[in-house]
C-alpha cells in the first residue's frame, strides 16, 4: 500500500506542479517566487520551507515539466498508435498537434524554454539539458534500428523548432499551416509504417 503523503509533502508537490506550468507558459523568468506561492494557495513565507533557493524551485519544476510533457506525449501517442498509427507517425502528429500548439502551459518544456537555457544557473542548466537529451532519446526510441545516427537529433530539432516558430506566428491559419508542413515534411521522410 502507498501511504498518504504528508501535508508537508502534498504541499511541496502543490509547488512544483504549480511552477512546471509558469516556466512553460512564462520562461525561467517568468516564475518568481511571491507569484508561484500565490498561484499555488499559500503565502511567500512557506517557500524556504521546501526550497533552498529560487534556482532549486526551478530545477524540480523543470524535471515535473518533462515527465508531465512525457506522460501527456505518450498518451497522446497511444491514442494515435490505436488507430493504426506507427510510433513515429503517432509522436509527430501529437507533438506537432494545433492542441500542442496552444497547450503551452502543459507541453513540451524543451520548446517551451530551449532558448533561455544557456542563460540559466549550472543546476537549472543541466536538469534543462536532461529534457532535451530525453526529448532525442524519444525520437530515436520510435526511429527503425537501420536510422542513420544523428537521425533523432534532426528529428527532435525540427519538431522543437517548429512549434516554436508556429507558436511565434499564433494560434491561426499561419502557425497551424507551419505545423502541418513540418509534420507532412517529417513523415515523408522518415515515417516507417508498422
Amino acid at each position: 500500500m502507498d501511504a498518504k503523503p504528508s501535508r508537508r509533502e502534498a504541499t511541496h508537490d502543490r509547488i512544483v506542479e504549480t511552477a512546471a506550468r509558469a516556466i512553460r507558459r512564462a520562461g525561467y523568468q517568468g516564475v518568481g517566487v511571491a507569484d508561484i506561492m500565490k498561484e499555488a494557495g499559500l503565502t511567500h513565507g512557506g517557500f524556504y520551507a521546501h526550497f533552498a533557493s529560487r534556482n532549486a524551485l526551478l530545477v524540480e519544476a523543470v524535471e515535473r515539466a518533462g515527465q508531465d510533457g512525457l506522460t501527456n506525449m505518450t498518451r497522446h501517442m497511444a491514442e494515435r498508435q490505436a488507430a493504426g498509427a506507427s510510433e513515429f507517425r503517432a509522436l509527430v502528429e501529437s507533438y506537432l498537434s494545433d492542441a500542442h500548439l496552444v497547450g503551452a502551459e502543459h507541453g513540451c518544456p524543451v520548446a517551451a524554454l530551449c532558448s533561455d537555457i544557456p542563460r540559466q544557473a549550472p543546476e537549472v542548466r543541466d536538469a534543462s539539458v536532461l529534457r532535451v537529451q530525453g526529448m532525442v532519446k524519444l525520437v530515436k526510441k520510435t526511429l527503425p534500428a537501420s536510422a542513420a545516427a544523428d537521425a533523432a537529433m534532426v528529428i527532435a530539432s525540427t519538431m522543437v523548432g517548429a512549434l516554436q516558430l508556429a507558436r511565434a506566428l499564433g494560434n491561426n491559419a499561419q502557425g497551424k499551416a507551419l505545423l502541418k508542413a513540418n509534420r507532412q515534411s517529417l513523415l515523408a521522410q522518415h515515417d516507417q509504417p508498422d
